[in-house]
């Protein structure tokens, strides 16, 4: 902390009845060690949190002793004369424009690696593995075709997020990766950018007319995969680049048609996959790459032997596998696919997005239907669009019914039990604003790219604590702020224990009822204790 901070604590006072609770509780140093506000608490006028002290010489509430400093500065600036010398300023090195490597410019010296180690710090990128290579800073600087560039500027990507920043140069380097990143940070980007490079590259330099297969994406669900597969097409527009969409619901004898006509991608689902190769000849002698989206998932769902059972069919090709959260099963099954394998880890994938708020409600199950009537019905509280998430296909049905009879919106359902047009329709209602609501199982609770949900409520807990992150993680892409709210009681005992320390880490609040359950022996909950701050209250 620097003087400014420095001063800036010595000049937060205590009042004389808070003196033996600062003597406990040290002042907060930085905005991101405070928790969010409750409804009707005071918040910091810089940054929204809960405002815990009152700046002495502004009398406003302030969360931090850096929002105060960074208010006294505010002030001060307003105060100055209107014409002032300009001051040169030295940059620190975290804010230096720097080259990191632009295969355009070989000739220009990149960084050192002290330097390249720091910046994935700050990044918040963690490898682990053998010469990984640099990230990269923009698209445009690691040799992707120039339509491809264009494509990725027309959708909205103006630069790389941390995760495609390294996950895209190693994987054009043919490295076999395995990646977790925080839900919505843009994984899914991150392998097609490079299969599309990859594909692109091989037709342009093919001189027959053989167009097999060249890369393989599995993923869990047939919602997920229409999404990469429609993700792909739009980054791929304009270049020898085709997909298909192999997934159950749709007929296998349009699948294999288009896939025999010539296509360089197969998006598809283990089960329809492996069921398609079975009964037809599909020659992937020539897929070199294998990409296993949502990789825990397929684990979980029993997808490993038929997963393995693809990649036997392949040729040594480059393996990636993608999760916002790992365990020790994929850490086996990555060794078993690859010899080398470079890990990849960007933010805090094993915790909820920090980007979400969550709010745990204690609520019986006979008043579930209630509590979520009023939140929608509450223009303070519901923020649409918004995802319900329920534990059972015939809860997703009568709970959209319930809602629409309640509030008089329109709702939908969506769940395994349903056709895939149904299942089509729904989402695409919901996308499109149609309707606000939509009541989901599980489905979408991995992977989904739902841009425009802010708010998710969990009418019922998942069963374990990796789908609990995947769901509360649809509530924000891309770093937005989003809400997830939480209906809990003793029927989540099972998984008390590794909820409490999620919201903890959080600084979410955590009800009495949860905190005083008789499940919870064992779990340090700490002490939360408010105190305000003020020059008001000294003598």
């Amino acid at each position: 902390m620097d003087q400014g901070e420095n001063q800036a604590a010595d000049n937060l006072p205590v009042s004389s009845s808070d003196n033996n609770e600062s003597e406990d509780l040290p002042v907060k140093e930085r905005c991101f060690d405070q928790r969010e506000a409750l409804p009707g608490e005071p918040r910091c006028v810089v940054c929204g949190r809960y405002g815990e002290y009152i700046c002495d010489q502004t009398d406003d509430d302030i969360c931090s002793v850096e929002c105060k400093t960074i208010l006294l500065a505010r002030v001060a600036a307003k105060t100055k004369p209107a014409v002032q010398a300009a001051k040169r300023v030295n940059l620190p090195l975290g804010d230096e424009s720097i080259c990191i490597k632009d295969t355009n410019f070989p000739n220009i010296p990149t960084l050192a690696d002290s330097r390249i180690t720091a910046l994935r710090s700050k990044l918040d990128i963690c490898v682990k593995g053998e010469a990984v290579p640099d990230p990269i800073m923009c698209f445009s600087s690691c040799g992707l075709p120039e339509k491809l560039v264009h494509n990725l500027e027309t959708a909205g990507y103006c630069m790389p997020t941390p995760v495609q920043m390294q996950v895209i140069p190693a994987s054009m380097s043919n490295r076999s990766l395995l990646v977790s990143a925080d839900t919505g940070s843009g994984k899914t980007a991150s392998f097609l950018i490079p299969i599309i490079a990859h594909c692109s590259q091989v037709r342009l330099q093919q001189c027959t007319g053989k167009r097999g297969p060249l890369a393989i994406v599995l993923s869990p669900t047939r919602e997920l995969c229409v999404q990469v597969e429609e993700q792909a097409k739009v980054l791929g527009k304009g270049l020898p680049f085709k997909t298909a969409l192999v997934v159950g619901g749709d007929p296998l004898a349009q699948q294999i048609y288009r896939i025999e006509n010539g296509i360089e991608l197969i998006v598809g689902t283990p089960g329809r996959l492996i069921d398609l190769l079975m009964k037809h000849d599909v020659d992937l002698s020539d897929v070199s790459v294998f990409v296993l989206d949502e990789v825990d998932c397929l684990l979980q769902r029993g997808f490993r032997d038929q997963a393995m059972q693809v990649f036997q069919s392949l040729s040594n090709p480059q393996v990636m596998m993608f999760s916002a959260t790992l365990d020790s099963e994929v850490e086996k099954m990555s060794n078993s696919l690859a010899k080398t394998v470079i890990r990849i880890s960007c933010g805090n994938p094993s915790r909820p997005n920090k980007s979400v708020k969550q709010v745990v409600i204690w609520v019986e199950s006979k008043k579930k239907k209630q509590k979520i009537f009023e939140i929608i019905k509450s223009k303070q509280h519901f923020k649409p669009p918004a995802v319900v998430f329920v534990s059972s296909r015939v809860g997703a049905d009568l709970l959209s019914e319930a809602i629409t009879v309640a509030t008089g919106l329109k709702v939908v359902s969506i769940h395994g039990e349903k056709t895939m047009s149904e299942r089509r329709e729904s989402l695409r209602r919901f996308l499109t604003g149609e309707v606000s609501v939509i009541v989901s199982t599980g489905v979408l609770g991995r992977g989904m790219d739902l841009l425009k949900v802010r708010q998710v409520i969990l009418f019922d807990i998942p069963n374990s604590i990796d789908e609990y992150i995947h769901q509360v993680g649809r509530a924000s892409r891309m770093g937005e702020e989003g809400m997830a709210i939480l209906f809990v009681n003793e029927e989540d005992r099972r998984i008390f224990k590794e909820l409490v320390p999620v919201l903890k880490t959080a600084g979410a609040p955590i009800p009495r009822e949860l905190a005083n359950s008789r499940y919870m022996a064992g779990v340090s909950l700490g002490s939360e204790r408010k105190r305000k701050l003020s020059s008001r209250s000294r003598p």
